[in-house]
This record gives structure tokens, sequence and C-alpha cells, in this order.
């Protein structure tokens, strides 16, 4: 992978509240063929699940590391994609963000 198409995101200095919007915000700013390096300090089941509803095949997941207090994902935009089933489908496991509109909620950070 091109390291000057990866841009690197790190969500543990994001406040809980604006997580995910700042999430969709940068996934949106991506061009076709463009990563963010995602960094969190725990997994993100619930938003993962988020993004594959929200954008289905057009965005790529893949775990670069995943180990207790240290997530890091890159999220890559492939806008020729086919919507439908995910390409790599997020992990079926409780806890994590809890989602949604009131921000992240995370106990995790």
């Amino acid at each position: 992978m091109n390291n000057s198409n990866v841009y690197p995101f790190d969500a543990r200095g994001v406040a809980k509240r604006f997580r995910h919007a700042s999430i969709f915000g940068a996934l949106e700013s991506l061009a076709d063929g463009e990563t963010m390096r995602f960094v969190n300090d725990h997994d993100p089941l619930p938003l993962l699940g988020q993004i594959q509803q929200r954008y289905g095949n057009q965005v790529g997941i893949n775990y670069v590391t995943r180990e207790a207090g240290e997530i890091v994902i890159d999220f890559t935009i492939q806008l020729g994609a086919q919507n439908g089933a995910p390409a790599e489908s997020a992990p079926e496991q409780g806890g994590g963000c809890g989602g949604g509109g009131g921000g992240c909620g995370c106990s995790g950070g």
C-alpha cells in the first residue's frame, strides 16, 4: 500500500460525543483508493457495523493491529465495489462503542 494515500486518524484524542461524526466525515473526505488508518484503545464493533450499514463494500475494513488497548484498522475507499454484503464483516461481539447520534459512549475511553 502506498503510504502517501494513508491518512492517520487517532480517535483517542477526539471527544466521545464527536467521535462517530468525525469518523464519518473523515471517511467521506477520502477519494477512491485512499485509506484512513484508524487508531483506538478499544475495538469499535458497533462503529464497524454502522460503517458497513452506511457504506457497504465501498469502505474496506482491515485490522492492522488487534490487541487489548491497541486497535489499528485501515478503512479503504473502494468506490468500484458493489454495495451489498461487506467485504469483511465485523466480528459479532458485545460491548464497544454504543454508537449513534449521542456519541460513542464507550467504556474504553
